[in-house]
């Protein structure tokens, strides 16, 4: 079958503009073959790559804008190649690709030039994405070669596959598997080093301070994850999972852990099925009219979720033992465990558990202090909105589904590839602020205001006699009312204090707080 989209010029794929009038390369050839050739769809990847007939090179937001001497051949083994040189590693794209086309080209190539660096990545990319063994001998001679470009995604550490004569880089594990593109953003986080920022901003406080804001925090922190859930629960429940939040990173991530932590997360009000599920899923709502589902995000299938869990394990222990960056890590498994939804209820709140988890096992949380993430995460709801809808919904138009008599969904189709390979850059962006802002504001404001609070309880004690419950409350006042105590309080709560009294306090509440 002849394949036009080779030689066609055009100025729209899928609804994204072209800079300018070009031909299709690469991935995003490979693509329009599996769309025109197979009738099959996959997730767009953020940026794709294209050649013009001009001689300028150049990026934009969307596309890689290549040259005519850059274009490969007309024939899908070059664009292969090309994906592999040039562009970042799509592996549910290449696996659907490999799928469909069966092991013909990956022959042809260990034919051709059997020791090529493109060839090996490509062969060692098949196996592993496919789980099939060709029948072809192992290599015996070639420089070994890295599987994942490090100047375009980040990688874990190599181990060789002598097979192949590669060096195996991939941040995860066959099960499970997303990528992030190395991107100025994150390359200028990482080298912040933001967890040194903060071990010596807190290195110059005093330890109990640091301890009563750590407390504060945990309280914070939980209460801002059950708000991100349209939740506020009693204040124990609260606590309970903050307590939880301040044990992070002390057990191991498994199937007993999540469940253990989904009945602190749902407390009293148990579900008819704890723990994993098994049933199907889905997050939005339903037609008022017809009750009909109308998915936003679909879960995972309830009978992939044994083999998805083993990967997101697998992926968890492989990058906690490797170089691979704490954040990145977080991202990784705590938006991998969400995309999932493996639970009827407290995927959100675990989710964010994770980041905490990750941070502190690998040694990026120090001193007891605790990453208010959720606090920040609250204050960006919009955007994190965005970033979970951005790996949702292209995969929701993928994923078929027929409506079940009690009004849920019934997913027909193969989805299990979709919640292991995705690209993940626009989730480890969102993380990787919402940390800088805790360690570069929250954190130091909270300081700030528990130092500020001392000084002013100090003063009260120095000048009245009040019980320390009544201080606290004087302060608390104080704070909600810009310094000034009102005539309610004053007849109210705090009758014993004169005028001048009251007076020299609100003085002193607006030189410490607000001078």
């Amino acid at each position: 079958m002849k394949n036009n989209d080779f030689s066609q010029k055009i100025t729209v794929f899928h609804g994204r503009t072209l800079p300018e009038e070009g031909f299709l390369v690469g991935q995003s050839l490979l693509i329009a073959t599996m769309e025109n050739q197979f009738d099959v769809a996959v997730p767009l990847p953020d940026i794709l790559a294209m050649a013009t007939e001009k001689h300028q090179r150049y990026d934009t937001d969307q596309w890689q804008v290549f040259t005519i001497r850059h274009k490969p051949k007309d024939d899908l083994k070059s664009h292969l190649v090309f994906a592999l040189k040039y562009e970042p590693l799509d592996l549910y794209l290449l696996k659907r690709f490999f799928e469909l086309t069966g092991d013909a080209i990956i022959h042809q190539m260990l034919e051709e030039e059997p020791t090529g660096q493109y060839t090996r990545r490509a062969w060692f990319l098949y196996e592993w994405l496919t789980g099939i063994t060709l029948d072809v001998p192992n290599l015996n001679k070639g420089t070994y070669v890295t599987v994942v470009d490090p100047n375009l995604q980040y990688t874990a550490e190599p181990e060789n596959s002598t097979r192949h004569r590669v060096k195996n880089n991939l941040p995860g594990v066959p099960g499970y598997c997303p990528m992030i593109r190395r991107t100025a953003k994150l390359d200028g986080y990482i080298a912040k080093d933001l967890s040194e920022t903060i071990e010596k901003g807190l290195g110059k406080r005093d330890k109990d301070l640091i301890r009563r804001t750590a407390a504060f925090l945990l309280l914070k922190d939980s209460k801002a994850s059950f708000a991100i859930e349209g939740e506020h629960p009693p204040s124990m429940r609260a606590r309970n999972w903050g307590k939880a939040i301040g044990q992070s990173g002390k057990s191991p991530l498994g199937i007993q852990e999540i469940e253990r932590l989904q009945h602190i997360v749902i407390g009293n009000k148990k579900l008819r099925h704890m723990g994993i599920r098994t049933g199907e899923g889905f997050i939005g709502e339903h037609d008022r009219e017809t009750l009909s589902p109308l998915p936003d995000h679909i879960s995972a299938k309830a009978k992939d979720l044994p083999l998805l869990m083993q990967g997101l394990f697998g992926t968890n222990e492989l990058l906690q033992k490797s170089r691979y960056n704490p954040v990145l890590a977080a991202a990784t498994i705590a938006f991998g465990f969400v995309f999932i939804h493996p639970l009827s209820d407290g995927n959100g709140r675990i989710h964010r558990y994770i980041i905490h988890h990750l941070l502190t096992r690998m040694g990026y949380t120090k001193r007891g202090m605790i990453f208010p993430i959720s606090s920040a995460i609250l204050e960006r709801i919009d955007e994190y909105q965005d970033i979970l809808e951005h790996f949702s919904s292209p995969r929701v138009d993928l994923i078929e589904w027929e409506e079940t008599q009690d009004h849920n969904i019934d997913i027909l189709n193969e989805t299990i590839d979709l919640y292991r390979y995705f690209d993940l850059t626009k989730q480890a962006e969102f993380l990787y602020t919402c940390v800088e802002e805790t360690i570069e504001r929250i954190i130091p404001e909270e300081l700030d205001y528990l130092e500020k609070y001392d000084r002013m309880t100090n003063l009260i004690n120095a000048r009245v006699t009040l019980p320390d419950t009544k201080v606290d409350l004087l302060i608390k006042f104080l704070n909600q009312n810009e310094g000034i105590l009102s005539k309610k309080r004053r007849e109210k709560e705090f009758a014993e204090l004169t005028d001048a009294e009251i007076q020299e306090i609100e003085d002193s509440f607006q030189s410490i707080f607000q001078g």
